[in-house]
């Protein structure tokens, strides 16, 4: 499991066509991936499996707790990403509820974008 940040500390200033915005970089797929929207309600979890592929989490709103393959939990909230290899058990659950952005694919490296 890695975890990275993509909130707007990690972004850069863009200024070109007269624009005024900040963008953080995630990553980018040499195959086709599967990005999907999670919402999970006060309690809700994403039980404890193995990745079908390798998997980035986006937390969007909310805040919740994260744990690879050891039973060692990391919080993460709005603006943490959280990447998992093909095969690596996880699971990520939430007390209060949380929103993210779930990115699959089997050519799938964030680190090369979100340092």
């Amino acid at each position: 499991m890695e975890l990275f940040k993509f909130d707007k500390n990690n972004g850069k200033q863009i200024s070109k066509f007269n624009s005024d915005f900040i963008m953080s970089r995630i990553t980018q797929t040499a195959q086709p991936a599967h990005i999907g929207c999670m919402h999970l309600g006060g309690d809700g979890v994403v039980g404890y499996h193995q990745a079908v592929s390798p998997q980035l989490l986006l937390i969007v709103s909310g805040e919740g707790l994260v744990r690879g393959e050891q039973e060692e939990y990391f919080k993460v909230e709005t603006g943490d990403a959280v990447f998992w290899n093909k095969g690596e058990w996880h699971e990520t659950k939430t007390d209060t509820g949380l929103m993210a952005i779930v990115i699959e694919s089997e050519k799938l490296s964030p680190l090369m974008h979100m340092a």
